[in-house]
């Protein structure tokens, strides 16, 4: 019944899909589709191909389970249940970081250069290769580049609103009202407001995504200029600069090496699955259908959290107590000594330890390869670089760290110190532009497929103490009914052996397999006792 259902289905989704090919007008040129089409026409061949597969899989596979839930998970934050389905990223807790199954490290190797004397890819490559699922060609990532460029005039309205905020307003929430703020820009307003299909919900949604992408360099920008430079810097981008040099340009940096540090940090901070708390915050209000301008602002209000998007700042306050405390260039022994201090004043140290990682984050090698290859004498990266050498044997030495490596935040904040950005308010900001290269494609792909509104059931506390007693209540029950068979073996009416061959109190055997007296009359004392423990019930909870 389920795989007639599948194929009647399946038939249905291409006809859907063959219709939408012939008459949409602006996707004619995908008759004749090839690698080197734009981004919106490889996901246009590429969507209805994906449908039909979770389309087959949820109707043969709907039923099956994909594990159990613990109470322990419900009051850890749900850590570790599969619960989400993300295709742009996935983290092994051995390997690493994947983008679209390709290891972080070979993506950033195999990212085109599009830009003259650069040695790093582009994020705009990166987008490319989350949004689309397939590595770009340089022709492909300079699309994307110029594609933003043709849309990243900031509306004035914006400008406005940003030059209207005191500077004690933290960059964070600049960043997220003004995001927020370019709603009226939105084309999947425009088109659900106007009757828009379903089907093609993705297409809206895609427009919002490059237009905000678009955007964030200039909205970023400006940020730091008022709130750290008295208002003073660039604002107009230039045709001639890729997107991560224009947002460097536009902020005061134009040393080459910073602009290649931005695009690697922009390219490593992108996607990290989807149930941390912004890429998830994204896709939740993005499934309750509010457009890509508000469930971006509402993720970067999860990024600005202390958990979440401030702790390469911890990481720097914590460098810079030690080296307050015993100098620039300080022993291992003192360094070991300042380590064991920080955990027993019940600290943790920063920058150390993963919640699916149990290895060296290959973000922080990649960062420390960048380092050794363009400033590996500044100060900050050489005592960085030592911590990674000391502070897993310490961690290790405490037997209750599952993961004693360093993370990203262990070393992006002394790059950024060595080439002059120490506005470390600043910094989430940065972490913000680059985590819209992970959530927007996931957005896109959420509408895509049709993914629906999140509406997890919850409970109250009372209702978890009845489940617990009733539980407790089944399994005494079961333990009553096993007393009054007897120990070990006891077989009913029969009267079989048990496996110790059922010796009475002297050793011998009986006839019928029955124990003497007294063994029944202990039996029995103990079957009562059991009965007593039994009707006393299970304790409250």
């Amino acid at each position: 019944m389920g795989r007639s259902l599948l194929k009647s289905r399946s038939r249905q989704v291409l006809k859907c899909g063959e219709y939408y090919w012939k008459n949409n007008s602006q996707l004619s040129s995908l008759r004749m589709y090839s690698d080197g089409g734009s981004l919106k026409e490889v996901l246009a061949k590429k969507i209805p191909q994906e449908r039909e597969k979770m389309l087959g899989i949820k109707c043969l596979h709907g039923d099956k389970k994909l594990g159990e839930i613990k109470v322990s998970n419900v009051m850890g934050g749900q850590r570790g249940l599969l619960l989400l389905m993300c295709d742009t990223s996935y983290v092994d807790p051995n390997k690493g970081i994947f983008y679209r199954g390709i290891p972080l490290k070979e993506v950033c190797a195999k990212l085109p250069r599009t830009q003259k004397g650069s040695k790093e890819g582009t994020p705009e490559g990166a987008f490319y290769l989350l949004t689309a699922g397939k590595m770009p060609n340089k022709k492909q990532a300079k699309a994307v580049t110029t594609e933003w460029q043709k849309r990243g005039k900031l509306p004035d309205y914006c400008f406005k609103l940003l030059d209207s905020m005191d500077k004690r307003v933290h960059p964070m929430a600049q960043f997220c009202a003004a995001s927020a703020a370019l709603n009226p820009e939105s084309k999947f307003v425009e088109a659900y407001n106007k009757g828009a299909k379903k089907p093609k919900y993705w297409e809206y949604i895609y427009e919002d995504s490059m237009n905000l992408c678009a955007f964030l360099p200039t909205v970023a920008s400006v940020i730091y200029c008022n709130i750290f430079k008295g208002g003073k810097g660039n604002r107009k981008l230039d045709s001639s600069k890729d997107w991560s040099d224009n947002f460097c340009n536009m902020m005061g940096y134009k040393d080459s090496g910073f602009v290649d540090l931005m695009r690697l940090y922009l390219i490593l901070h992108a996607d990290h699955e989807s149930g941390n708390v912004s890429a998830h915050t994204t896709q939740l209000v993005g499934s309750a259908l509010s457009d890509p301008y508000l469930s971006f602002s509402a993720g970067m209000c999860g990024l600005a959290g202390p958990l979440h998007g401030l702790a390469n700042q911890e990481v720097l306050v914590w460098l810079d107590k030690l080296v307050a405390a015993i100098g620039c260039e300080p022993s291992d022994e003192q360094i070991l000594k300042f380590i064991n201090d920080t955990l027993k004043s019940g600290r943790v140290v920063p920058g150390y330890g993963h919640a699916v990682l149990r290895q060296t984050d290959p973000r922080f090698s990649l960062q420390n390869a960048f380092a050794m290859k363009n400033c590996k004498n500044d100060p900050g990266v050489k005592l960085v670089t030592r911590l990674w050498k000391l502070i897993p044997k310490v961690l290790k030495e405490l037997g209750k760290v599952a993961n004693p490596y360093p993370n990203v935040d262990a070393h992006s904040g002394v790059l950024l110190q060595h080439y002059g950005m120490n506005e470390m308010k600043y910094y989430t900001v940065l972490f913000g532009v680059s985590r819209a290269l992970g959530v927007l494609p996931q957005l896109i792909w959420a509408r895509a497929l049709g993914a629906p509104i999140e509406r997890p059931k919850s409970f109250t506390t009372d209702f978890l103490c009845k489940f617990l007693s009733k539980s407790k209540k089944g399994k005494k029950g079961k333990s009553g009914r096993k007393g009054r068979k007897g120990r070990k073996g006891r077989k009913g009416k029969k009267g079989k052996k048990s496996r110790k061959g059922r010796k009475n109190r002297k050793g011998k055997k009986s006839r019928k397999g029955k124990k003497s007296r007294k063994g029944r009359k202990g039996k029995k004392s103990k079957k009562s006792k059991k009965s007593k423990k039994s009707k006393k019930g299970p304790k409250k909870c």
